[in-house]
């Protein structure tokens, strides 16, 4: 029972390089690295052959849930621009909720979600699902770098361990009883899955495994008799899933591919941001910079962005004061360089990314563990130990979370990779939506210094103002976000031009001026929240 857990570029267009591409320095490091290894395995990864099989473990029916694709129609040719299919076919779904979820009101009535990949593969991932033995619905987006392994992994993991902490003891008794006795086990979550979204399935019984010891550890715990606050779960979950994730390339396994999809998931690395929703509020744990942002409706049906999370990179001066603060002084000037964690990685949060976690001496043992001839090609372009490596960890997985209690005008939630953020404000996103949303495109009244503007600046303006009225082209949310961000012009209007040209960048391109991104967008209930039902 324990295998089934889880079962052409236009010179005319001007591209700016993305700020991701990697340091050189880490391409000649990388290559002496790999010129010492031999490569005999890749990673084994299957498509899951059916999105909601009611036999895998911990996993419920998916009755009920009605999984609509709006954009699967062919728009006319004067609409459609070329590598448009990129966009809409790939990975573009709509999940509408059912507006009771057997408990009560469901907190979420739809959600939309996209993901466009500029690595090959995309080393972004996603998850979607219903807590069955707790309250709320649990969504993610998850940003891999150094490869897709961590990614995927957590993707996979991360939620279960979430909603396992959740659970109140009874029900955690119920799960051990049903492992023990070989009997089915009750599901845990209700997963909502695209039919492009993959699973590690060689890895199952292992995750099975170590999430047993997970609410074991949980059922000797006599202050959670009642379960873990929603706050108290995610960081539980995010802190015990990379230890998990750690321990698992370093103990001995069953096989070689066991072994190398471990080492592989520990040393490349994943930011992550989740959201548990309810109908109490919204807690949102983040670790890295992906992002979650309010949408908020106005009284005069306007939109603002209510940021839920904060960016941990560089760009946050206090998470660099935090990291600096936990080394000696001698260190101040190299644990951030090039607004990169010893120069090196953007995040400064993550899951994975041993190599920043672990003392020195204990990764030369996990490397020199491998057995001859085991591949390490496709293991994280970090998987050299960093410069100026003196005092480790330099890294650390802790989400920082956020509640919101939910508001009538509380509308929507974005949750996106920093792909997506790379391109569009937090105001601009939320605007987007919300103008999708609602069919209304709101123009703010013209200024005091807009009436003195030349007779050229209120051209401009007025072409502004005209492309924000143009009416949009997708059904899908996400999709609608992502078309922005990479085809927005000059003024704001939506450029066929440049968009065909982002889309047919090559694949050895494309990273280089975009990054991947996932964006997901809850449709909240925002009955919930009106004054009269308390």
């Amino acid at each position: 029972m324990r295998n089934l857990l889880f079962g052409c570029l236009s010179h005319r267009v001007p591209l700016l390089p993305s700020r991701h591409c990697y340091p050189n320095i880490l391409i000649k490091q990388r290559r002496d690295v790999l010129q010492k290894l031999e490569a005999t395995r890749k990673m084994n990864i299957f498509k899951r052959e059916n999105r909601h099989t009611s036999g895998h473990l911990l996993q419920g029916r998916a009755s009920g849930w009605t999984f609509v694709h709006p954009v699967g129609k062919r728009y006319d040719h004067k609409m459609g621009v070329p590598g448009e299919a990129i966009l809409l076919y790939s990975r573009d779904e709509s999940v509408r909720l059912p507006e009771f979820d057997g408990r009560g009101l469901s907190a979420v009535r739809k959600f939309d979600s996209n993901q466009l990949a500029a690595n090959t593969p995309n080393e972004d991932r996603r998850s979607a699902a219903t807590c069955l033995q707790s309250k709320g619905m649990l969504f993610g987006v998850f940003d891999g770098h150094g490869g897709w392994a961590c990614a995927q992994a957590v993707s996979e993991r991360l939620l279960y361990y979430v909603a396992v902490a959740m659970m109140p003891k009874p029900c955690l008794e119920e799960l051990e009883r049903s492992m023990e006795s070989s009997r089915r086990v009750p599901p845990v979550l209700q997963w909502h899955k695209h039919h492009a979204d993959l699973n590690y399935r060689d890895s199952a019984s292992l995750y099975t495994d170590h999430l047993r010891v997970f609410w074991q550890e949980l059922l000797n715990n006599e202050d959670q008799d009642a379960g873990m606050s929603p706050q108290e779960a995610l960081d539980c979950a995010f802190k015990h899933l990379d230890a998990d994730i750690s321990l698992e390339a370093q103990v001995p396994l069953s096989n070689d591919l066991l072994r190398s999809t471990a080492i592989q998931v520990a040393f490349s690395g994943c930011t992550a941001c989740v959201a548990h929703v309810d109908t109490d509020g919204i807690y949102v744990a983040n670790t890295g910079d992906c992002r979650a942002v309010l949408g908020v409706q106005n009284q005069d049906g306007s939109w603002s962005a209510l940021p839920l999370s904060l960016d941990h990179n560089s760009q946050n001066k206090a998470e660099v004061e935090r990291i600096k603060a936990q080394h000696p002084p001698s260190e101040r000037s190299t644990v951030i360089t090039d607004d990169r964690l010893l120069g090196v990685l953007m995040p400064l949060r993550s899951f994975g990314d041993m190599q920043f976690k672990l003392s020195r001496e204990l990764q030369q043992n996990i490397l020199a563990s491998l057995e001859p001839g085991m591949d390490l090609d496709s293991l994280s372009l970090y998987q050299y130990t960093p410069p100026n490596y003196l005092t480790p960890p330099y890294l650390e997985v802790t989400p920082e979370i956020t509640y919101h209690k939910l508001r009538p005008q509380d509308r929507f939630l974005i949750l996106a990779t920093d792909g997506l953020w790379d391109e569009l404000h937090n105001e601009e996103a939320v605007r987007l939506v919300g103008e999708h949303l609602s069919g209304v495109h709101v123009q703010a009244p013209v200024s005091p210094t807009e009436k003195k503007l030349k007779l050229g600046q209120m051209h401009e303006l007025l072409l502004k103002r005209q492309a924000r009225a143009s009416p949009a082209l997708d059904a899908n949310a996400a999709t609608h976000l992502i078309r922005h961000a990479l085809g927005t012009g000059d003024y704001g209007e939506l450029s066929q031009e440049r968009l065909a040209s982002m889309l047919t960048l090559p694949e050895d391109l494309a990273r280089m001026y975009r990054d991947d991104i996932t964006a997901t967008v809850l449709y909240l209930n925002f009955d919930l929240a009106r004054p009269h039902q308390g």
